[in-house]
């Protein structure tokens, strides 16, 4: 049956967007995934459809009722499966949990506008949550895209070379090692001489420690986290 998205979103046409195209698109079309928007103003009570209301205590902005969003995620999601909202306060996603949420049969990912949800639908659906980011968004549609592309490059029969996963950023705890094809020289920079060597070993140790270099400068972050987990000094 393979992987499938529920995502509630006042903005369902901007689904399936970029992830109709390219490997994507292709393995919505195999239903490798599959994904169903909902209206969340379908679930509105008064005749003007209103989500939203203005914030108790006052302040700018408006926030999504709490009661709207409880009937919406009733109708159509289970406590059997996560449900992830998107929100700038969130746990920030990451490869790790891109694995996690690959690994689930379905999930469903609520999109907050305006200045987010009522607090009490946070803790009383149990929503996890999650944050692509240290920006803000207008809505959290992006968000759920940026996620879902992550996700489903990890699904099987997506990429036909599994191996150029194990080399990307993040999969080893570093940044990835810079990449050169053709022409071998370009502007008068030529290809680094260890790449044509055909000593596979040496290419293997080269690129390595370019991955550390880079992700020492860069991420320092990472670095840390890496040399821990390798007992490096």
């Amino acid at each position: 049956m393979g992987f499938h998205a529920t995502i509630l979103t006042l903005y369902p046409e901007m689904f399936p967007g970029p992830l109709g195209n390219s490997l994507a698109g292709k393995a919505l079309e195999k239903k490798i995934w599959s994904l169903k928007t909902y209206q969340i103003r379908n679930f509105a009570t008064d005749r003007h459809r209103s989500v939203d209301d203005t914030p108790a205590g006052g302040g700018a902005g408006m926030v999504m009722r709490a009661d709207i969003l409880a009937h919406a995620i009733d109708d159509i999601s289970s406590l059997e499966f996560p449900r992830f909202l998107m929100s700038p306060r969130g746990l920030c996603f990451n490869q790790a949990m891109a694995y996690e949420i690959a690994s689930l049969e379905r999930a469903t990912f609520i999109c907050s506008r305006f200045e987010g949800v009522d607090e009490r639908i946070i803790e009383a659906r149990n929503l996890i949550e999650i944050s692509v980011g240290d920006y803000i968004l207008s809505g959290g549609e992006i968000a759920v895209l940026v996620i879902l592309d992550a996700v489903i490059r990890l699904l099987h029969g997506v990429i036909g070379n599994v191996e150029s996963q194990h080399n990307e950023s993040f999969e080893n705890g570093l940044l990835e090692h810079p990449q050169y094809t053709r022409p071998q020289i370009f502007e008068d920079q030529e290809i680094p001489q260890i790449l044509s060597s055909g000593d596979h070993r040496a290419i293997l140790e080269w690129r390595k420690s370019q991955a550390e270099a880079i992700t020492k400068v860069r991420r320092p972050d990472l670095w840390s986290t890496y040399q821990k987990k390798h007992r490096k000094t």
